[in-house]
């Protein structure tokens, strides 16, 4: 009986053990959350590597791309070394939330959704979410769009857009893709009329690799980017916040744009 009641003890205490363990875990996450990367020295970026020109592999096998001159800077500035991890898109939340990345930050689109999942830095872009096809097609505008078969990629917030708005249901298709570059091969060998995606993306695309495709002047929504954090990681991305500022001040935010866009297109508001 005795032995009995010493082993019911000892598992309650076990038990009440590991939820202090757990509760202090916790708390030590949510409230130190850029002594963490001071501490560890790195700052681990998740990231779509095939999203040019936020972030994407270059002829090298190297990810380049404007997000990632931006974060080599301020991690620069933080006194840590950048990590670029390549992530499934539609599994970000999940990666940022098992502290398997530190932040999600490649063009990463502002909705409502992620304003209550996260912490969101400043807007750093604008943006449009339009729709691409081939030059010598004879789609034109939204409404030549009716009985077509579109692209778009999976988990991303131009999906979400598309499934919303009211053209939807007059597509004859939609298929997702795991990323765009596939999205546009099946554009060149016309398995899709066109792909719906971010403006900045498809025009980088289009440019640099002389593609004969072009953008229709109407867009669906105007959004803007910004990084994702953890809900409970203010710290850090109030710091974020506060390089991105200075870095917009003494015109590096404008340097790093004009080599990827020719021009100065970062914003910083406060929001």
């Amino acid at each position: 009986m005795k032995y009995k009641i010493f082993l019911g003890v000892l598992i309650i205490a076990i038990i009440i053990s590991g939820i202090l363990f757990a509760t202090n875990l916790k708390m030590n996450k949510e409230e130190n959350s850029l002594e963490r990367i001071f501490k560890k020295g790195t700052f681990v970026l998740g990231l779509d590597d095939s999203f040019p020109p936020m972030g994407f592999r270059n002829n090298d096998n190297e990810i380049v791309g404007f997000d990632i001159d931006v974060a080599r800077e301020v991690c620069d500035r933080l006194g840590v070394k950048l990590i670029l991890q390549p992530i499934s898109w539609t599994a970000k939340e999940q990666e940022l939330n098992s502290y398997n990345i530190d932040c999600i930050w490649n063009g990463m689109s502002v909705d409502e959704d992620r304003k209550e999942k996260m912490s969101l830095s400043f807007p750093y872009l604008k943006n449009s979410m339009s729709f691409t096809t081939k030059i010598d097609s004879s789609i034109d505008s939204l409404n030549d769009l009716k009985g077509k078969k579109i692209g778009v990629q999976s988990g991303s917030t131009a999906e979400k857009i598309l499934q919303e708005s009211d053209i939807y249901s007059s597509f004859e298709k939609v298929i997702s893709y795991a990323d765009n570059i596939t999205a546009f091969m099946d554009l060149d060998i016309n398995q899709v009329d066109s792909v719906f995606l971010d403006n900045v993306v498809a025009n980088y695309y289009i440019t640099n690799n002389n593609k004969p495709y072009k953008v229709l002047e109407e867009s669906l929504q105007e959004e803007e980017y910004a990084i994702g954090f953890r809900k409970q990681d203010t710290e850090l991305c109030n710091k974020v916040n506060e390089i991105l500022i200075e870095m917009k001040e003494d015109g590096t935010l404008a340097e790093i744009s004009t080599k990827w866009f020719g021009k100065d297109s970062t914003i910083i508001e406060e929001k």
